[in-house]
């Protein structure tokens, strides 16, 4: 069975529209919050990554909008690892209200492992070990 990485928060009022909702972009920061804790649940943390010189940088990201998230409410935000490859890896999120269950967003992020100068480059093979084993 694969890990799945349960992250918990609050809506912010700076996170709604005009019309008292939660803006559509920030459900993708939400995404965010789940797999850089998702990521560090495996014991290594993007900064990590980041002083090793591999930098996770969004090449694709898909969201799709089932119910309205409004300020103060709880959101629970599950990520689950989709894939990993050599030179990649893709996540994909559940977003529900945290006291109701409502179902809020479905997601998912494809990311790419660049090196300093920004070309692709391999995961180094600890992370690529731990990520494999979350599977």
């Amino acid at each position: 069975m694969s890990h799945v990485q349960l992250s918990e928060l609050r809506v912010r009022y700076a996170e709604t529209d005009q019309m008292g909702v939660v803006y559509h972009t920030n459900y993708l920061v939400w995404c965010e919050i789940g797999r850089t804790d998702f990521i560090r649940e495996l014991g290594v943390s993007y900064a990590e990554l980041e002083r090793q010189g591999i930098f996770l940088a969004v090449s694709d990201a898909g969201v799709r909008y089932h119910g309205a998230a409004r300020y103060d409410d709880r959101i629970r935000v599950e990520t689950r690892l989709a894939d990993v490859r050599s030179r990649a890896v893709a996540f994909e999120y559940l977003i529900a209200n945290a006291d109701t269950g409502e179902r809020l967003a479905s997601a998912r992020t494809a990311l790419v492992s660049l090196d300093r100068a920004g070309r692709p480059s391999a995961l180094p093979p600890e992370f690529r070990a731990r990520l494999d084993a979350a599977r």
